[in-house]
């Protein structure tokens, strides 16, 4: 068969916890179920760092943010880093960019051929925290308790207008490609929901009945980790009652099954558009959120429920059925270079990746018992880098001023019990502690870390100077070619704007 197409479908702040797919018994997603019961669902997929900026980086270039400076929300992604975008296009793929991206810096494309969208975040340094001094906050920016406190529903939101745009762009590319041949494409359609605020359409919050929500039960975390991170938030001086607490899941619930409806248009469209039999079709998030899990909110943290992302890839070659092994994001480009190779050379790397393909065992291949999954953490509410390990049914959790965490994720999957003093985990966590060593050089990361801080205030501080100059991105539009246009046959605007094409179609006189 030819090479397939490629669509990745990503959502924010998703938690797979938090969808049927994975086993929640009140969140509907429909759709999701639907593409994982023709396809393959990963059970143990990560994010690479747990925050939007820094996940989306390491997921375009297949390289761990430390690899790439990619340290948090402000950081710039180099124009000069290969993506995915750039070895699709090497291997004769036509490349389209949907949606949020948070690329951070002038280059707003990073090897996508074009964008539809702006995106729905700042593309400057205006976000850059400041480890000399981790207990400031900047409340201009910083998360804090009121999307709990004032979540519920409404007609629109930036957020429902942004993602309205993405999908609705999206599916007009997708007859666009349909129409003009036989090239094979990749597109990432990337939406903002259900990201915070926790504000729904009314239709989908009218999917639950609010008694029925279900509360957080897991005690709070207590690690050092999770304390600054409740304190950069705001939860260890704001009250949030039960009902609060309740309308932010059942908001996040709602807005799960809108991310959901738009996987069904997507779906539907490459089926109207002839497209579903040889397109592979991949879903999955930026970072999870842990929604009042272990007294927390959004993500910032290597516990599970702001680590782990969906991970579901359906069509051609792909088999039905799910994986249980560790992987995480970096493993998607290794694994789009395989679809779009079909067996044949990959381009020439232009770095080395951090990834593996997963390709074998979504086409049904054994597991791989030494798989792994890494996570690094270098932004806001942290003061030294943050490391995680995941291989088999451990997780490792190491940073310099804190103690280590080590979980057994089979036997307490709500990590409540940290094993890393416990004599009879000794040699794991001795084992651990030595490959995090050797791994990572945390001191110079750190200075690293604070070097490119120290620089990107300075810059964002000098362009808030004279005349403002953004790098967010202006969608390229000629309104002059859309439609009907005087220079055009309106017949004949019509026979190539139609989909499915008319046999034998005459114009009109």
């Amino acid at each position: 068969m030819a090479r397939p197409n490629i669509v990745v479908i990503m959502a924010d702040q998703l938690a797979p916890q938090f969808t049927s797919t994975y086993g929640h018994p009140l969140v509907k997603t429909p759709h999701l179920d639907s593409l994982a019961a023709r396809g393959t669902r990963f059970d143990s997929a990560y994010c690479n760092s747990p925050l939007c900026a820094p996940a989306r980086f390491s997921f375009m270039a297949g390289r761990h943010i430390t690899k790439i400076g990619a340290y948090d929300n402000a950081a710039e992604f180099s124009a000069s880093t290969p993506t995915f975008a750039h070895y699709l296009r090497l291997l004769g793929y036509r490349t389209c960019l949907s949606g949020k991206m948070h690329f951070i810096g002038p280059d707003q494309l990073h090897g996508f051929e074009e964008r539809l969208t702006t995106d729905v975040y700042p593309s400057d340094h205006a976000w850059t925290p400041d480890w000399r001094h981790p207990d400031e906050r900047i409340d201009k920016w910083y998360h804090n308790m009121d999307s709990v406190r004032e979540a519920g529903t409404a007609a629109t939101t930036f957020q429902l207008d942004y993602d309205e745009e993405v999908a609705f762009a999206a599916k007009r590319r997708l007859f666009d490609f349909a129409k003009q041949g036989d090239t094979p494409f990749a597109m990432v359609v990337s939406l903002i929901h259900p990201h915070d605020p926790y504000v729904a359409r009314p239709e989908y919050w009218d999917l639950y009945s609010h008694d029925e929500i279900d509360l957080p039960r897991s005690p709070d975390a207590d690690d050092p980790h999770s304390m600054r991170v409740r304190a950069g938030i705001e939860a260890d001086a704001v009250e949030v009652t039960d009902t609060d607490v309740r309308n932010a899941r059942h908001a996040y619930y709602a807005n799960t099954s809108y991310v959901d409806a738009k996987i069904g248009e997507l779906v539907q469209t490459l089926e109207e558009a002839r497209l579903l039999d040889e397109t592979i079709v991949i879903f999955t998030a930026d970072h999870g959120d842990m929604l009042g899990e272990r007294g927390l909110w959004y993500k910032m943290t290597m516990l599970e429920h702001s680590l782990r992302v969906p991970l579901v890839m359906a069509g051609p070659g792909i088999e039905q059925g799910t994986v249980g092994e560790p992987c995480s994001l970096v493993d998607l480009l290794p694994t789009m270079l395989d679809l779009a190779a079909d067996g044949g050379p990959w381009p020439v790397l232009g770095a080395e990746l951090d990834g593996r393909s997963l390709l074998s065992v979504a086409a049904g291949g054994p597991e791989d018992p030494e798989a792994e999954a890494v996570g690094e953490y270098c932004a806001e509410c942290a003061t030294h880098p943050i490391y995680m390990i995941r291989r088999g049914r451990y997780k490792y959790i190491s940073c310099d001023v804190d103690p280590p965490m080590l979980f057994d994720l089979e036997a307490d999957p709500m990590e409540l019990e940290n094993l890393a003093d416990l004599p009879a985990h000794a040699d794991a966590a001795i084992a651990f502690a030595e490959e995090v060593s050797r791994r990572w050089d945390s001191e110079a990361i750190r200075a690293d870390v604070m070097a490119s801080q120290q620089a990107r205030r300075a810059v964002h501080e000098a362009m808030l100077m004279g005349k403002r100059t953004d790098w967010d991105y202006q969608p390229r539009r000629d309104a002059t070619e859309d439609y009907v246009r005087n220079h055009k046959d309106w017949t004949e605007a019509a026979v190539a704007s139609r989909f499915p094409p008319m046999s034998g179609q005459r114009s009109r006189s």
